[in-house]
């Protein structure tokens, strides 16, 4: 979407006030570029989350700020845009009840003979990734498996790459996961933890967007897609869940969070507990 100079007005008195035009604009780009939708409840949020940024290019106005979003050269500073207007809440062993359904149930029945692969849709700062090798190292029968972890940020995906967190991160992590896969910091890390790398070697973090065209990932035995979809309507939901059930294999889970539902999507998949989905194997 191109910018006319006279769309946006610059604020000549006090602080920038987030116009109410210019919210809809940039709800509009980040409905088409993330599929997220704001409602105007969300207003003061967009301003207090860009309100730095307008301070660290000494802009007067939030319609100047956003000429830079999407244009060329400024790639950069749309991916902070999107970055602090889209919501990383994440954490070990997040909602544990998914991953007791992993040790009990999905990782005794995949087969040893072939590599397995998981992949964590929405990593974030890479908790969940991480969480789920843990769990795949422990209770998988074969050494041949890999996560994949992705997310539209790139600031997060860097930090998920150093698998490097702060020790309040470790709460949830059982004492012998955390014993036998992390590596308490000394010296300038002292309060830190490192993923070990024989785990980290497991998992790789990709830049990708749910919404936009997806990088050629392969088929997955799982997918953890959780706490994406609330923040999506409906029309990007069912065709989220269309795009990303073409990635499992016969047979695998599609995983959503405990608040989300796939109730009245058309899909190919079976619910076989609360926010735990199975694609229909072709035998099935």
């Amino acid at each position: 979407m191109l910018l006319s100079e006279s769309v946006f007005q610059p604020e000549t008195y006090g602080p920038p006030v987030l116009q109410k035009h210019e919210f809809c604009w940039i709800r509009e780009y980040l409905y088409k570029t993330a599929g997220i939708a704001l409602n105007d409840s969300k207003r003061a949020l967009v301003s207090g989350r860009l309100d730095k940024r307008l301070r660290h290019h000494g802009m007067s106005s939030y319609g100047e700020y956003f000429r830079l979003i999407g244009k060329p050269g400024f790639e950069r500073e749309t991916s902070i845009a999107i970055d602090l207007l889209t919501t990383n809440e994440t954490y070990f062993f997040r909602e544990p009840r998914h991953f007791e359904f992993l040790t009990r149930q999905v990782f005794p029945r995949l087969a040893a003979g072939r590599p397995l692969r998981f992949w964590s849709a929405a990593s974030s700062s890479g908790e969940e990734a991480y969480t789920m090798a843990m769990l795949a190292a422990e209770y998988c029968k074969t050494r041949q498996w890999e996560i994949i972890g992705t997310d539209i940020s790139y600031r997060v995906l860097e930090k998920a790459r150093k698998g490097l967190y702060p020790i309040s991160c470790a709460e949830k992590i059982p004492v012998l996961l955390l014993r036998k896969y992390c590596l308490k910091g000394s010296g300038d890390y002292d309060g830190f933890f490192l993923i070990n790398s024989a785990l980290r070697k497991h998992v790789k973090f990709i830049h990708a967007n749910l919404n936009d065209k997806l990088p050629n990932l392969g088929r997955f035995d799982v997918i953890f897609l959780r706490n994406v979809m609330i923040y999506f309507d409906i029309p990007t939901k069912e065709s989220l869940v269309q795009r990303m059930q073409a990635y499992l294999r016969p047979g695998g889970y599609l995983i959503v969070g405990h608040s989300e539902s796939l109730n009245g999507m058309k899909n190919d998949l079976r619910v076989v507990a609360p926010s735990i989905y199975r694609k229909i194997a072709d035998k099935e």
